[in-house]
């Protein structure tokens, strides 16, 4: 009778220490190959936060530029006032397509005298300002690849994970020949903990993928729009010095 109250205290014992399912211990009981997988997953996750938080930043930091260069580009001064004030700022892509823009226009200027190329020198003005466009919104759409994925590979690696937690407790029930939750349940949790992993991973970083690319592509058409126009105004004027 000693013997058998004995026996269920130990196994009451190890249902204790295998009931344990905090993330803690969840990943300190995985073996080598889901912990991997965990690890990768947690830096992935906080890659795409780091990616997602810097990219906020800077699209708010667009918006707010374009919206005071537009108002500035927009206030009725005439060309030259708005080359005296606006030639020298670089603080955003919209800056720089206008300086790059006059400075080509400039160029034109002093030698419209010497030689009659407007034709050429709306090309070379269109050309630089595309060449401008082109360069900017590729620096702005850094590490939306590294979002994409992610957002895509995330789900397969923790599915890994799964696989190989599952593995682990079918090998358990052979090695124990015991069927009891105790055995089963350790490695269907860190299998359940890597799917987890997988998704928390995977969706905030599909999810800023979207909304991210679609705010870019709004301020890539704000940027060629204000290309466009003022390609069309540097036309008129180089049409009324011809």
């Amino acid at each position: 009778m000693q013997l058998f109250e004995l026996f269920l205290q130990s196994n009451s014992l190890d249902a204790i220490v295998t009931s344990d399912f905090s993330f803690g211990s969840l990943f300190l009981r995985a073996d080598w190959a889901v912990r991997g997988v965990m690890l990768i997953l947690i830096a992935a996750s906080i890659w795409s936060w780091a990616i997602a938080v810097e990219k906020g930043i800077m699209i708010f930091s667009l918006n707010k530029h374009a919206k005071i260069f537009e108002d500035i580009f927009w206030s009725g001064k005439t060309l030259d006032e708005l080359k005296v004030e606006l030639k020298d700022s670089l603080s955003d892509p919209m800056s720089r397509v206008f300086s790059a823009a006059i400075k080509e226009y400039d160029e034109y200027s002093s030698l419209k005298i010497k030689s009659n190329a407007s034709m050429s020198s709306q090309y070379r003005i269109d050309s630089i300002m595309n060449l401008i466009v082109n360069r900017e919104l590729s620096k702005l759409e850094r590490g939306m690849t590294i979002l994409a994925t992610i957002g895509s590979s995330s789900v397969f690696i923790g599915l890994f994970g799964t696989v190989w937690g599952i593995m682990n407790s079918f090998r358990a029930i052979a090695v124990s020949q015991n069927t009891s939750l105790t055995v089963v349940a350790p490695g269907i949790a860190e299998a359940l903990f890597a799917t987890a992993l997988g998704l928390i991973a995977a969706i905030p970083a599909v999810i800023f993928y979207n909304k991210y690319t679609a705010d870019l592509n709004k301020y890539g058409g704000r940027l060629e729009g204000y290309a466009d126009e003022l390609s069309a105004i540097l036309s008129r004027k180089i049409s009324k010095n011809t």
